[in-house]
């Protein structure tokens, strides 16, 4: 009878698992469809245009970049099975540099200095971690407060004094860096904004989001997202992502396989630098065309959150960038309405997680989740707008709520964080 029972219950599990549903490209795309339906529609109610303006949605995706950046950082490192929490650290190292050299000789020059930088922040933590075996949420913090300390003095030393003060620089901000070129394709951008203009529901939310993508479009950007896509096919199509992600996995069973475990943990942990050097660079170059202490905010933290929304996949990781940076972009641009407006759309998805949960009987959840929508509703309703101290913390709340709610379908590579050492296996 128990072997029985053993046998039929076996399969309900596997099957169990295959439903479980994944982040392929068109559950992305049906995401992403779904997504624009509802904020077209809370934008019809509300009457708040700024919801899915094209300037809104060019703000968002600048705001996404530094952030994809890092969880693209995090991810490579983190697919070798070494954890990156000093991402904020490397972010920091490339808003500087990027910064002092691009003052000097150009945005170009100053985006190599910026994923150099990141790229020696990544390098000390590997090794620190892979060589010398530290612990890596230790080791990760103690480059954050190096990054941090190490910008302030160099930042009093180079930008106080000489050329550098006398075009604006001081101990807390470099001079002004030239602009990043930009693309716009002419006839279909003003297209678009005349369709954007009339406020057609979903037709105008359409126009807007498009035109946000092709009107003064950063090079910089293009590249970063050429970089998703390489990543996808390097560690999912190619022998060398496959050995990678074996590192995380399982090194002891890569190195019986003849794979170099400490040269992959390396390389990855200094790509991830390098990466999260070119967010901080981007940061500083593209919005804000200037460095400023205290620059990157936590978007290195921030970008961890989207990687873990995302699974440790670069297709779920960029919905969470473009999550997170359609929030940044809010307190950028003074979104106070737009905020509020969005409150509607939080009511609409908590009573449908409620719905969801009180279905799959998971009734504590979902009374919870109605609670929330409820209280919420009386918010919108009482209010007409949201002070602008909770729209500048939107993102931090965004992330908590991603946090909490994605929790149980996260899976990390299952050695990330765990200590390794040559021949363990033996």
């Amino acid at each position: 009878m128990s072997a029985t029972a053993t046998t039929t219950t076996a399969p309900k599990s596997a099957q169990g698992r295959a439903k479980r549903t994944r982040l392929t490209t068109p559950v992305i795309l049906l995401i992403v469809a779904g997504a624009l339906l509802a904020l077209s529609a809370v934008r019809a109610l509300t009457g708040a245009q700024d919801v899915t303006s094209s300037g809104q949605v060019a703000g968002a995706l600048q705001m996404a970049v530094p952030i994809g950046m890092a969880g693209l950082a995090g991810l490579w490192s983190e697919r070798a099975g070494v954890v990156n929490i000093g991402l904020e650290g490397m972010m920091i190292l490339g808003t500087f540099f990027g910064a002092w050299i691009g003052w000097q000789y150009g945005p170009w020059a100053g985006l190599v200095a910026g994923v150099i930088g990141g790229a020696a922040g990544g390098l000390l933590h590997a090794v620190a971690t892979v060589t010398f075996g530290v612990d890596h949420i230790v080791s990760g913090v103690a480059i954050t407060l190096l990054a941090q300390g190490a910008t302030q003095y160099l930042a009093k030393l180079w930008f106080n004094t000489g050329a550098a003060a006398a075009k604006g620089g001081n101990p807390k901000q470099s001079p002004p860096v030239h602009a990043v070129p930009s693309i716009t394709v002419p006839g279909l951008s003003s297209g678009l904004e005349a369709i954007e203009k009339h406020h057609w529901f979903l037709v105008s939310d359409l126009a807007g989001l498009i035109g946000g993508l092709v009107t003064g479009l950063s090079w910089w950007t293009v590249i970063a997202a050429l970089l998703f896509v390489a990543t996808f096919f390097v560690l999912w199509r190619t022998p060398f992502g496959l050995r990678l992600r074996s590192c995380g996995e399982a090194p002891v069973a890569a190195e019986s396989l003849g794979v170099d475990v400490y040269r992959y943990k390396y390389a990855a942990v200094v790509l991830s630098g390098a990466l999260a050097g070119f967010g901080g660079a981007f940061l500083a170059m593209v919005p804000s065309h200037i460095y400023n202490e205290g620059q990157t905010g936590g978007r290195g933290y921030i970008g961890l959150a989207a990687m873990i929304f995302g699974n440790w996949r670069p297709g779920g990781l960029a919905m969470g960038a473009g999550l997170f940076g359609y929030t940044d972009s809010l307190q950028l641009r003074n979104g106070g309405p737009a905020a509020h407006a969005l409150l509607l759309l939080l009511v609409i998805l908590l009573a449908l997680l409620a719905g969801w949960k009180v279905y799959r009987k998971s009734y504590p959840q979902g009374v919870l989740s109605a609670v929330a929508a409820a209280l919420l509703l009386f918010w919108f309703l009482m209010t007409d707008t949201i002070p602008d101290e909770f729209v500048s913390a939107t993102p931090y709340v965004t992330t908590l709520l991603v946090l909490a709610l994605s929790a149980q379908r996260l899976r990390m590579p299952k050695m990330g964080g765990k200590p390794y050492r040559k021949g363990q296996g033996k």
